[in-house]
């Protein structure tokens, strides 16, 4: 297999191509250096020539002229000068196959998880939660998984809070103390991220990874670009986005070992994102995600500004080095500087540390693996130029490579079924129709009474009930007392005869 052409050598006493062996592109790789230095020439030079030996590349668009990929570059006098200072013959303008992706469905197809998926650890950093409150997330996820609940989107999670709220005592005592404070705390956390838009993120249909691995009838790797202008500027989201779906395909992936070229490249722009603020835990994480996933035959490439952006473990891990230049002005920046050049192989005929101080646009200083995973002398290196347009396109260039996209019909049109929100607000009104049916059946019962209260009044004065002696009972009684007596007789034929009409 062909190998990727990166660029050429420019090293003192040294002429020859400075090339990626696609056997070695799993081995993961780093392109760092201040800005405007060239990283993302070299990322989309990158990116083309994964794509053109057939395998997949993911990347973000920070900036926006990674969308470029999708249309063909002119030439320019200048561009066409470097190619012939290159002795590159086989260079024609070209797009590569893409396919957009943005959280937001704007720019490219959304892209969409499940909340189950993203899981608590990840779910709790976006929420930028403290300790206590991402403990009351694990139990959210227990009590849902343990009642048969499915939590796909916020809305369920704000159901799963509020059943928690309600029967806090008893959690409490099966699962930890949850308190009312740690559970507005996470509500009030929800409801910023969905004023961020992040609410369109959690749903389905979930993104399936085998979407983001796709090639064309001609063997070409899809190149999948992540519109990430606006994401940026929410890094916990950006960040955790991008740890999740590399999560997803180291536990989702099989075992291969070491292929001919990689399954997949994934690129991780603007690294320092993923490692700043993280705890421990995670960044151990992050590690052994990056230390196994080689063998699941996927590349991580991470892209910073400076190399120890990356932590050490991490970036003892990288063996393809790309190093564009760096300004020493500051104490932090001649670190940076010392950290770059003792990271590389060294080459008795350039001063790495005076290099990359000294490096001009386009420039950079490369390392690649050889034959049997070793890495190369560190060159001064010409980065070969892209095929494609070095900048952004327009929208109705976004929307005619969106309109032909082999996932449009998958993914722009949202599912909602029943999750745990349906289900918790179904038992709830049951619950509710259950209780008014005693409080129906008093009602009926009091307005039949009601019906025939008159009635019953005069039946119980006169006969009486068990309680009281009525008024006949009681003019029987006093009858008796006088019955003796001519004016008793009177008085009781007068007051029979006037109730039955009989005559004085």
């Amino acid at each position: 297999m062909d190998p990727i052409f990166v660029g050429k050598a420019i090293t003192t006493d040294t002429s020859g191509n400075v090339v990626l062996l696609p056997k070695y592109g799993n081995r993961h790789g780093l392109v760092a250096g201040a800005t405007g230095t060239g990283k993302t020439v070299t990322l989309m030079t990158l990116a083309e020539g994964f794509s053109r030996i057939g395998v997949p590349v993911f990347l973000a668009d920070v900036k926006g002229d990674v969308a470029g990929l999708a249309v063909p570059g002119t030439t320019s006098e200048k561009l066409q000068a470097r190619i012939d200072q290159m002795g590159i013959s086989d260079y024609r303008n070209e797009a590569a196959p893409v396919v957009f992706w943005d959280l937001w469905g704007k720019s490219g197809h959304p892209v969409r998880t499940t909340v189950s998926e993203m899981g608590p650890t990840l779910l709790g950093r976006i929420l930028e939660l403290n300790d206590t409150q991402s403990g009351v997330l694990d139990i959210v996820f227990k009590l849902a998984d343990d009642r048969g609940l499915l939590l796909l989107d916020l809305e369920d999670l704000r159901a799963l809070l509020g059943l928690i709220a309600d029967e806090r005592k008893d959690i409490s005592t099966s699962y930890g103390l949850v308190s009312a404070p740690s559970i507005g705390a996470i509500q009030r956390a929800l409801l910023r991220l969905e004023q961020e838009g992040a609410e369109l993120f959690f749903g389905e249909p979930a993104l399936e990874l085998a979407d983001l691995m796709r090639t064309t009838p001609d063997g070409r790797g899809v190149v999948n670009i992540l519109a990430a202008d606006q994401l940026i500027l929410k890094p916990r989201l950006y960040s955790s986005f991008l740890l999740w779906l590399l999560s997803e395909l180291f536990e989702n992936l099989p075992e291969v070992g070491d292929l001919d070229k990689p399954k997949l490249v994934f690129v991780f722009d603007e690294a320092h994102l993923l490692f700043d603020d993280a705890p421990p835990a995670l960044q151990q994480r992050i590690e052994q995600v990056v230390r196994l996933i080689r063998s699941k035959g996927v590349g991580v490439y991470f892209c910073s500004q400076f190399p120890d952006d990356v932590p050490a473990n991490v970036l003892g891990q990288l063996g393809n080095r790309v190093q564009h230049a760096l300004r020493a002005y500051t104490p932090r920046d001649q670190k940076a500087v010392k950290t770059a050049a003792e990271t590389f192989v060294s080459n008795p005929d350039l001063d790495v540390a005076q290099a990359i101080g000294q490096l001009g646009t386009g420039e950079a200083l490369v390392s690649m693996l050889l034959d049997k995973g070793v890495p190369m002398p560190v060159e001064k290196t010409l980065i070969a130029p892209p095929r494609c347009r070095m900048g952004a396109i327009t929208d109705a260039e976004r929307m005619q490579v969106r309109a032909g996209s082999p996932v449009g019909m998958k993914y722009d049109n949202r599912i909602d079924r029943d999750s745990a929100a349906e289900l918790l607000a179904q038992k709830a009104e049951a619950k509710a129709v259950q209780a008014q049916a005693p409080a129906a059946k008093t009602a009926d019962a009091e307005a039949a009474d009601d019906g025939n209260g008159f009635g019953q009044t005069v039946k119980d004065a006169l006969f009486g009930t068990k309680r009281r002696q009525g008024m006949i009972e009681t003019m029987a009684k006093q009858t008796a007392r006088t019955v003796g007596s001519q004016v008793g007789r009177q008085i009781l034929r007068g007051l029979l005869g006037g109730i039955f009409g009989g005559k004085r």
